[in-house]
């Protein structure tokens, strides 16, 4: 076995990949702090070709020294947008008839595990800040809530953990409903 080489990886280029069919999925990051979330996250969005990614709230937008160090390029990949109002964004988005789903600990959660995508809709996955998670007034007019289950003491995961993982997961599941997807 042998590690292989950046140039045998088959990557995209910038412009192949914004012309790419993207993944139907849009990430809103609302009141995230760490300058490091938000650039993990616009990787793990370049690694799945996800749509677009709603900065919202306190969240930093990019250019910015300090996103760019975890991003490492994803800035200039993935489609983003700043909208100071989170509420605006979900509904905005609810109008367009995407389904917006909140990941948070929540009566009536959906379990990650449980959660059942259709390939005829288009999800956004909203994660709320580091500490207090996402905001109740976000939370009750998402379309649903989703949680990643925990078995350990701890009762929340980092945020870009947390976005790792659910579109990882998501990713998977709308790939086995549509061929478009498989890697």
């Amino acid at each position: 076995m042998r590690k292989l080489e950046n140039s045998e990886l088959n990557r995209k280029s910038i412009e192949d990949f914004k012309v790419a069919n993207k993944t139907p999925i849009i990430i809103v990051l609302d009141d995230i702090r760490s300058l490091n979330n938000i650039g993990s996250v616009f990787r793990t969005a370049d690694a799945f070709l996800i749509e677009k990614i709603y900065l919202c709230g306190i969240t930093a937008t990019p250019p910015n020294k300090e996103i760019h160090k975890t991003a490492l390029g994803a800035t200039e990949t993935v489609n983003w947008e700043y909208q100071t109002d989170v509420l605006a964004v979900i509904k905005n988005l609810k109008k367009d008839n995407v389904t917006v789903l909140a990941v948070e600990q929540v009566e009536s959660a959906i379990f990650l595990d449980q959660f059942e995508t259709n390939k005829t809709k288009k999800y956004a996955l909203v994660f709320g800040n580091e500490v207090f998670g996402v905001a109740q007034k976000a939370i009750e007019i998402c379309d649903g809530c989703i949680e990643i289950p925990q078995l350990g003491t701890k009762h929340s995961l980092n945020i870009s953990v947390s976005a790792g993982i659910v579109v990882w997961d998501l990713f998977q599941k709308l790939n086995r409903s549509n061929e478009i997807f498989v890697v």
